[in-house]
């Protein structure tokens, strides 16, 4: 057994590999440092399905309809099968989310197909893109170059590959390429595995980058009613359709995607805040705080907190340009510094950022200054957002909302939202995002 085991490592294509083990679909076996394990058929195919959703929540619902299709077991089945995997692999091993399902916690350092050395150069690419700097995501893109050309059928490799190629081309001036290669290689992802879950979320986040924001909610749709429910799609929705100004369905997403996963993060603060409410934006933004909540409290009237937490954050530094433009937009709003304000805001190096286009036209709006307002709200438009309910409800547009042309504007975009409506409709929109 120690040969064999040896021989599925070192070719690095018949197994998945975690920790001390070796997991090899093929033969249905279980090796810890070369010893063959032998695990009953349900325990194995419930190791198997944890493996292959590593770091994901399995729901329940998942693991009988694997183990015990079209058969009524009690949750003690269950309860058995879990602790029998404890038992064999640790008790860290599996966490228990509690009335919901159930999560496998080692981290897969190989998969089938894949060859060992490849899967190493991935694992240490995508602990670079954690770090979210120019250097490391140049530096773990070319890991990910280096791992599709090793092997080209490498799915996940592909995906990653174009989130970085996305960062620096978002991110970093004169890199129009790198925009390019990322569409190449998420098209490429899907096509070698069209189920792969964050093929299908890091393409969401381009096509709202380039203005598909209506595609990317179809695409998400579509998926979800031939594949079944899964919160990473979900969670996308979310973003796409607050972008399609469907903001009672983006709200409808959110709450399907923390329903199958409740430690999903996902940008339902934004929906919130374009609800215009702004108590339910503060109690959901967590994280690394910019702009939101200091814009909630604004809106909510509380000007002293705001300037407060907006200042704090610029004196600390290390912001985007980007962002620290809109915040400083915000804070000259507030201090009636309109002038300056306004001077802030043609600086802002925005591209591809629709939603911040529409925070801009706020600020704008604001200071008083509708034109410029009314232009922005268009360019968002053209760039693939809207939300014509916050246009009619927030009083940061209050100052412009009887001139003619901001009237046409929301005309306009209630059309692109009616239009956007009618296709999510026939993509089965009404069936998953309903909700109990």
């Amino acid at each position: 057994m120690q040969g064999k085991s040896k021989e599925i490592q070192s070719r690095g294509d018949g197994s998945y590999r975690f920790r001390e083990f070796d997991l090899s679909p093929l033969e249905r076996q279980l090796y810890r440092s070369g010893e063959a394990i032998p695990l009953q058929p349900k325990i194995f195919d419930a190791l198997l399905l944890f493996v292959r959703n590593a770091e994901r929540l399995v729901r329940r619902e998942a693991l009988i309809e694997t183990l015990w299709p079209d058969t009524h077991v009690s949750d003690a089945n269950l309860t058995n099968v879990i602790v029998t995997l404890r038992k064999v692999l640790g008790r860290a091993s599996i966490q228990t989310v509690s009335k919901f399902g159930y999560r496998f916690c080692l981290p897969v350092l190989g998969e089938p197909g894949i060859h060992q050395g490849t899967y190493a150069t991935f694992l240490q690419a995508k602990e670079l893109v954690t770090v979210r700097s120019f250097e490391s995501m140049a530096r773990a893109r070319d890991l990910l170059a280096l791992c599709v050309a090793e092997d080209p059928t490498f799915a996940a490799a592909w995906a990653w590959l174009g989130r970085c190629c996305r960062f620096l081309a978002k991110f970093k001036a004169g890199s129009s390429v790198n925009l390019e290669l990322a569409q190449a290689a998420l098209r490429r992802a899907l096509a070698i595995d069209p189920h792969l879950a964050c093929a299908h979320h890091f393409y969401t986040q381009l096509q709202i980058d380039l203005g598909e924001s209506r595609a990317a909610a179809v695409r998400l749709v579509q998926r979800i009613v031939a594949r079944g429910a899964d919160p990473e799609s979900f969670a996308g929705l979310v973003q796409a359709l607050r972008y399609c100004g469907l903001l009672e369905e983006s709200l409808s997403a959110h709450q399907r995607a923390t329903a199958l996963d409740p430690a999903l993060v996902t940008s339902v603060p934004h929906t919130h805040f374009l609800r215009c409410d702004y108590h339910a934006t503060l109690e959901t933004y967590g994280g690394t705080r910019y702009y939101l909540d200091a814009a909630a409290w604004a809106a909510l009237g509380d000007i002293t907190r705001a300037t407060a937490l907006l200042r704090e954050r610029l004196a600390a530094g290390q912001l985007s340009t980007m962002m620290a433009g809109l915040m400083s937009s915000l804070l000259a709003t507030l201090d009636n510094r309109r002038d300056e304000a306004r001077e802030t805001m043609t600086r802002v190096p925005v591209e591809r950022e629709p939603e911040v286009v529409f925070y801009l036209a706020r600020h704008y709006s604001m200071i008083g200054d509708a034109s410029e307002a009314v232009r922005m709200l268009q360019r968002a438009r053209a760039e693939g957002f809207t939300s014509s309910a916050t246009l009619e409800r927030d009083a940061a547009f209050a100052q412009v909302q009887r001139r003619a042309d901001f009237q046409q504007e929301l005309k306009e975009a209630k059309v692109t939202e009616r239009v956007a409506r009618r296709e999510l409709e026939l993509a089965g929109a009404l069936s998953i995002l309903r909700t109990e």
